[in-house]
């Protein structure tokens, strides 16, 4: 009777192994292979004309010695502690106004969603022409209102506006996270409405103490993929500047950074050690704030 059963075992094993065997060719071809030889690459002098090196920790010790390394952090950085959290107050709003009873609803719905779905490239360079500083829309709006001309932004030609430019054009494809939130709020119970209602709450009472607690789960999740985008920010700033990342450096992200070093500097190696503590540092920061969420998400029926 037992070997009856282990032999049945062996064979539903063997069978769903072969039913998974295409994906998991795939994975070990096209996703582990590459990323246990970039770690490899990563100890390399790799030119990638010629065969790769092993220098040790060479490219990582050369990283930390250089400043544009850490102009590319400082970008990142910068974009992603003020494009993730507005993004996300802006998606919120979005869904907030998008989930009232209004006539017309599922239009405007459609409406606020299909900028997420234009795709990237074409996405910038609308926003390229939008951001002008000489004829784009935004600033002949600026000029028409008869904002003073030194208080009118240059945009992506001036080192102080690039990167707020940016997060600005970042705002406009908020729908993916706009529809999660909007999903979310139709979980709230409603007889927890009616019974603050009840007890005279305010608006912004119920928001705070019914709707975010209801939503946080929702929020969390946002948080963490948009830091990870955030992280591997690139597209935008490569096509907005033709991936040269100016001007004077101020969109010069830490993934445009290292596509310049494996693909325009030839210097493969370097750019696989920038690939690691990229990775490390999105690895650490999630870690971290999976192990703080406890204390700020609430999931539904936990006392």
């Amino acid at each position: 009777m037992k070997t009856t059963k282990s032999t049945t075992d062996r064979q539903n094993l063997r069978n769903g192994l072969l039913f998974c065997s295409p994906i998991i060719m795939g994975l070990s071809v096209f996703t582990l292979y590459p990323v246990l030889a970039s770690l490899y690459y990563s100890f390399c002098n790799y030119p990638m004309l010629k065969p790769p090196v092993w220098v040790g920790i060479s490219n990582y010790r050369t990283l930390f010695h250089d400043p544009v390394f850490y102009t590319s952090l400082y970008n990142t950085a910068y974009y992603a502690i003020f494009a993730t959290p507005i993004g996300l107050g802006v998606a919120f709003l979005l869904a907030l106004l998008l989930n009232q009873k209004v006539k017309g609803m599922a239009l405007f719905r459609t409406m606020f969603f299909v900028p997420s779905i234009v795709p990237m490239v074409a996405g910038s360079v609308l926003w390229l022409w939008l951001l002008n500083p000489q004829y784009g829309l935004i600033n002949s709006l600026l000029i028409s209102m008869h904002v003073p001309a030194n208080l009118i932004p240059g945009w992506m030609a001036d080192p102080l506006w690039s990167k707020p430019a940016l997060i600005l054009m970042s705002t406009w494809g908020v729908g993916g996270t706009m529809l999660i939130y909007l999903a979310g709020l139709q979980d709230v119970p409603v007889d927890l409405y009616e019974a603050a209602d009840i007890d005279g709450a305010t608006s912004l009472q119920k928001m705070w103490n019914i709707t975010i607690p209801f939503m946080s789960p929702h929020i969390f999740f946002t948080l963490v993929m948009g830091f990870i985008g955030a992280a591997q920010y690139f597209t935008q700033a490569f096509v907005m500047t033709g991936g040269t990342g100016g001007p004077v450096d101020s969109t010069r992200f830490f993934s445009l950074y290292l596509f310049q070093n494996a693909f325009q500097y030839w210097k493969m190696g370097y750019a696989c050690s920038m690939a690691w503590i990229l990775f490390i540092v999105i690895l650490l920061f999630t870690l971290l704030l999976f192990k703080t969420s406890a204390r700020y998400i609430y999931y539904g029926g936990e006392k």
